[in-house]
């Protein structure tokens, strides 16, 4: 997601830290779980949680009632379990499958756990920036997964450098190919998001596959003579393609025939005659909060 960069950040805050005791109390017993494991475990209360506390559509979190649940305390003492991890041990389906989830726990944990629930995401000070776990002894923020790890060292889209330095060790687990369609499966706490859903090394391919003809979906339009787009598609423009023709071709392996067929005109007038309008969708960053027992 794109956000004002701010090269200064404040203090990180990684919320799932280690006292000194913890690490040399025998409570943590996490030293000998593979990484992949551990994922899977991951995933399954990943699953008891968007079951007792996202709506079903997978947009909206109950933040009040999670943080009062037993379930969150299973979480947060899972979420310990990652200063020991060795993530060297995963598969590259199970690497994306795991950071997925890992940015979309990580930001619901950060949202949870503030005193007051802002208005919208924006409100908390470089949230994305200092919001983070230590996973194998290296901190991750949030940006660190999204532009690091998934966007295979990508430059935030406001930003010059790369989040990782070429001397900086959590450079071997950054994925090997990018995959576009990571950006459907990312949920960062605002109404406009994708929805939150649960990946796994076997569902991966398909799951990303419809994760983004839902987004198209819903966000690719045909308004009048106007192209209409998710500000993602802004935002993120050489993700999906080196020029405007690129990634609506892009868009359009993703779209049913229904949907496709009036922008597939207005591409033809675009390639032929030298140009159609684009409009972007303003994102609408309100906290995707559900504060009703009705999770429908």
């Amino acid at each position: 997601m794109q956000r004002k960069y701010v090269k200064q950040i404040s203090q990180i805050q990684i919320l799932n830290q280690l006292s000194s005791q913890e690490e040399s109390t025998d409570d943590f017993e996490f030293n000998e779980i593979p990484a992949n494991v551990f994922a899977q475990d991951l995933q399954k209360l990943m699953l008891r949680l968007r079951g007792e506390n996202i709506s079903k559509n997978g947009r909206f979190v109950q933040y009040a009632k999670l943080h009062e649940s037993e379930l969150y305390k299973d979480y947060k003492k899972k979420a310990m379990a990652l200063n020991f991890i060795n993530l060297s041990g995963l598969s590259e389906n199970q690497k994306k499958a795991f950071f997925i989830n890992i940015y979309n726990a990580l930001t619901i944990h950060g949202l949870t756990e503030c005193d007051k629930l802002p208005s919208s995401p924006l409100d908390l000070n470089q949230f994305w920036k200092v919001t983070s776990y230590c996973i194998g002894r290296e901190t991750y923020s949030l940006d660190d997964i999204e532009h690091g790890i998934l966007r295979c060292n990508r430059p935030h889209p406001v930003a010059v450098e790369r989040p990782f330095g070429e001397s900086d060790s959590r450079l071997k687990y950054v994925c090997k190919e990018f995959d576009p369609r990571i950006h459907f499966a990312l949920n960062c706490g605002a109404f406009s998001c994708p929805p939150i859903n649960v990946y796994n090394e076997n569902n991966l391919e398909d799951a990303l596959t419809l994760a983004t003809k839902s987004f198209c979906e819903l966000e690719v339009k045909v308004i009048g003579k106007d192209l209409v787009l998710s500000q993602l598609f802004q935002w993120y423009r050489s993700d999906f393609g080196s020029t405007e023709v690129e990634a609506i071709r892009w868009i359009l392996a993703y779209l049913s025939e229904e949907s496709a067929s009036p922008i597939k005109d207005l591409l033809f007038c675009l390639e032929r005659i030298g140009g159609i309008s684009i409009r972007y969708q303003p994102y609408n960053w309100n906290l995707n909060n559900l504060d009703v027992t009705d999770m429908d």
